[in-house]
């Protein structure tokens, strides 16, 4: 069917763009379905391949992935498992073919750049150009484009969905919403098939592996969890293969390797792949270290084997993925494949074994995704049936507590968009700024999460300590970019930062972030627990300090012997490291030893403010100590917090 071409007078219509590790899509919605647009290369995929030749020139697809093996210093593939990466994230990657450019300082270091020789390119240029191609190549069908829905996979923190959004700004398109990939496949499944019920999706694509669940229901898509790798795909598959070549061709591990070897290597990797998906074996030939030749046979039976390891690790994701859930596998109405490495055999058995079911495959894997990012971009332009999409943060958001703590301001698996927030107050007299430290993470400690940003709310007037109050502010936007504000409610000064970070999350790191919650969980509550007593404790040890300079006088010898060793015994537990229920018991001996002082104290505190009062005064007096008492029993219960090196409280 011919579409809008040459029409001067067609609307702009908006187009979905599946950014993938090997291919990349570009989809239209035309007639009420979904279509994938032609590319440069004469078909829907374009391959994720970007060659950097002589006087600048630049060429994506089929023409730059021939450039492969003969230049794979100046040829870029699967840039997408770079997005959002520093220097040091890759630096043990010992099958790269591109080189990375040395940085020269700690800031340098912070983005990754490719070494052309002459020039230096970002991972974000890089897919720029893929993207500018696709879009030149939707132009000239369109004739007018409009705004772009680009999927991401659902497991991309911050740093890689900035990366991507900056690409699609480089590229000029106007980006309408970056859309997880898992859910962008079940708008098309459920939108072309009409289906509905609860469903996991199981996307393997050549870079990124993400499993999502969630309900389709009366056209709205609610995810119920997300989990998965964003270092994890097809491409590692090639890696087992090419090592196992190189092993053959005469390569130790450790050897170096020349480019073209092992770019050779890893092509033929790919296509053996790609050969034992049809048939049982694959037969292949070599260049032997010394200039011999080795001919090879790999079968599926081997394939599988070196693929076992990768899928397990699927595996756990999806176990997770069906817990948070609160789902087994036979509450589920089928389970969608995704992604180009999802044909292959020994992928579909490890799914099937895994669900208990066949996995439905009837919307073609590699276009999936382009369909329900065209589909989704329709709806958002006005052009196409609305659809409500509701997705879900991967990780906790937070902010550091006084003590090292974590105050989860919004939780792992929170539907978004979302806003939620909390309030604090200071901790010392005077105070006059706040340090706010926001992290990513399930632990309980700031230590053990990943730092997002820091940042300082200062001018607040020097209150006594507990009244000044602090409001901070988490939303977090459809396409899971985080914006914090704080605001000091009694001035009015107010903060926004919109999170940046410069580098993401590596997949161990993710990993273990969820698995380490898990493993830790009794360390972290004692560890936390113990941070807020010793908080608490130190905030009543500089109050008792305070009251011995100025009213020792009401104590006898005996008593101020009472306190002054109370005194030492809690700093001796706060500094010998011992339990939260031991700084606890300190604390209260402490509060016990100066009761009776403490009404003595008070009892002076009335006689002095009355002194020379009238009859009438007093009473007026009394009514504004009620408000005044009712203002800080509300802050007796705070319990301390921290951001940076300011010290507040947390509500």
């Amino acid at each position: 069917m011919l579409l809008d071409i040459f029409d001067p007078k067609a609307p702009a219509r908006a187009i979905g763009i599946d950014l993938g590790t090997t291919n990349s899509i570009v989809a239209v919605v035309t007639d009420e379905r979904p279509r994938a647009l032609i590319t440069c290369d004469g078909g829907a995929l374009l391959p994720s391949v970007v060659h950097y030749g002589d006087h600048d020139s630049v060429i994506v697809g089929r023409a730059a992935l021939a450039h492969l093996e003969a230049e794979p210093e100046r040829t870029i593939a699967s840039v997408k498992r770079y997005m959002g990466r520093s220097h040091g994230d890759h630096s043990g990657d010992t099958l790269r073919r591109a080189r990375l450019s040395e940085p020269k300082s700690p800031e340098e270091a912070r983005t990754l750049r490719f070494d052309l020789g002459t020039r230096s390119v970002t991972p974000v240029e890089v897919s720029a150009e893929i993207l500018r191609s696709l879009k030149q190549s939707a132009k000239d069908q369109l004739t007018h484009v409009g705004g772009a829905v680009i999927t991401v996979p659902a497991y991309f923190d911050d740093a890689q969905r900035q990366a991507t959004r900056d690409a699609a700004r480089l590229a000029g398109l106007d980006v309408l919403r970056l859309l997880n990939e898992p859910t962008a496949a079940a708008v098309a499944y459920g939108l072309e098939r009409k289906q509905s019920g609860t469903f996991a999706v199981y996307d393997l694509g050549g870079g990124t592996f993400d499993i999502t669940v969630l309900e389709l229901l009366d056209g709205v898509f609610q995810v119920k969890s997300t989990g998965g790798d964003s270092q994890l795909g097809g491409d590692d598959i090639d890696r087992l293969l090419g090592v196992e070549l190189l092993s053959a061709q005469g390569f130790a591990s450790g050897d170096e390797v020349p480019a073209a070897v092992l770019s050779l290597a890893l092509e033929t990797a790919r296509r053996i792949k790609h050969g034992l998906t049809a048939a049982d074996e694959v037969e292949c030939r070599l260049p032997k270290r010394g200039g011999e030749e080795v001919a090879l046979t790999l079968g599926r039976g081997r394939l599988a084997e070196l693929c076992a390891p990768l899928l397990e690790r699927t595996g756990r994701a999806c176990r997770r993925a069906l817990r948070d859930a609160e789902l087994e596998p036979k509450d589920l109405d089928g389970v969608i494949l995704v992604g180009g490495s999802t044909r292959m055999p020994a992928v579909r058995d490890y799914v099937e074994t895994l669900f208990g079911r066949a996995p439905l495959s009837d919307v073609d894997p590699d276009l999936v995704v382009a369909y329900g990012a065209a589909l989704s971009a329709a709806a958002l332009s006005g052009q196409g049936d609305d659809v409500l999409l509701l997705d879900v943060l991967p990780l906790s958001l937070g902010v550091e507590t006084m003590g090292g703590g974590v105050d989860k301001i919004l939780p792992r698996n929170t539907t978004i968009p979302a806003g939620a927030r909390s309030t604090f107050t200071t901790y010392a007299d005077g105070q006059t700024g706040f340090d706010l430290h926001v992290v990513q993470g399930e632990r309980e400690l700031a230590k053990d999460c990943r730092s997002l940003a820091r940042f300082t709310l200062r001018g607040i007037p020097p209150l006594p300590a507990g009244l000044a109050r602090l409001e901070v502010h988490f939303d977090v936007d459809e396409n899971s970019l985080l914006t914090v504000r704080a605001r000091e409610t009694t001035t009015g000064i107010e903060q926004r930062v919109e999170v940046r970070p410069s580098y993401g999350l590596s997949d161990d790191m993710i990993e273990d972030m969820l698995i380490e919650a898990l493993e830790h969980g009794e360390t972290d509550l004692e560890q936390r627990r113990r941070a807020d007593a010793v908080v608490e404790a130190n905030r009543i040890l500089l109050a008792t300090r305070k009251s011995l300079g100025t009213d020792a006088d009401l104590l006898d010898a005996a008593e101020r012997e009472q306190v002054e060793r109370a005194v030492r015994a809690l700093e001796q537990a706060i500094s010998s490291e011992t339990s939260a229920s031991l700084v606890q018991a300190r604390l209260e001996a402490l509060d016990a030893s100066t009761k009776d002082w403490a009404g003595r104290r008070m009892n002076r505190a009335i006689a002095s403010a009355l002194e020379g009062q009238t009859l009438g005064e007093v009473e007026s007096s009394v009514e504004g100590a009620r408000g005044v008492d009712s203002h800080v029993a509300e802050h007796e219960h705070a319990r301390a917090g921290r951001a940076g090196g300011e010290r507040w409280g947390h509500e």
